[in-house]
């Protein structure tokens, strides 16, 4: 659980890749990171993208990400994004309908099936009635949820 009330943010970087043959081609990637607004969203892209890219970019695109909130796996293998639609159902208690009400979620998973794996295990601990109702793989390269991109080099215990 996040201890502030962040946004998350959709950033679009533009910026000269070196590809596998040793040329540059221009390349375009989406990142989400989260900030309590459009302005710490454009900081926090630049400060986390400054170290993985060596030379100029540009952020092209910020927006609010649709996402209600994001699953984050351990698992070595889970380095895709999947965008995870999940249909909540509960009764009217006057006309005793079904509603259903849909959530997005963004699931980090190796495949497909993980991502519905990992929504079914974090969804199965609650006592909500939900449906998968759909799952897709998106294009982001990673997420930087606050606080866990910085480590500092202090060892966690000093005997």
């Amino acid at each position: 659980m996040r201890s502030r009330t962040a946004i998350w943010f959709e950033c679009k970087i533009a910026y000269e890749k070196v590809m596998e043959d040793g040329l540059q081609k221009k390349v375009t990637e989406n990142y989400v990171v989260d900030a309590l607004s459009f302005t710490e969203a454009e900081k926090r892209i630049m400060e986390e993208m400054s170290s993985y890219i060596s030379g100029e970019f540009t952020v092209k695109d910020i927006k609010i990400a649709p996402y209600g909130e994001i699953f984050f796996s351990d698992e070595e293998l889970a380095d895709r994004w999947y965008k995870c639609k999940l249909q909540f159902i509960t009764i009217d208690e006057k006309t005793e309908k079904e509603k259903r009400s849909n959530v997005n979620y963004l699931v980090q998973a190796g495949t497909l099936n993980g991502a519905v794996k990992n929504v079914d295990e974090v969804m199965g601990g609650t006592m909500i009635d939900y449906v998968i109702a759909s799952v897709a793989e998106t294009t982001l390269m990673d997420v930087f949820e606050y606080g866990k991109e910085k480590h500092d080099d202090k060892p966690e215990y000093e005997g």
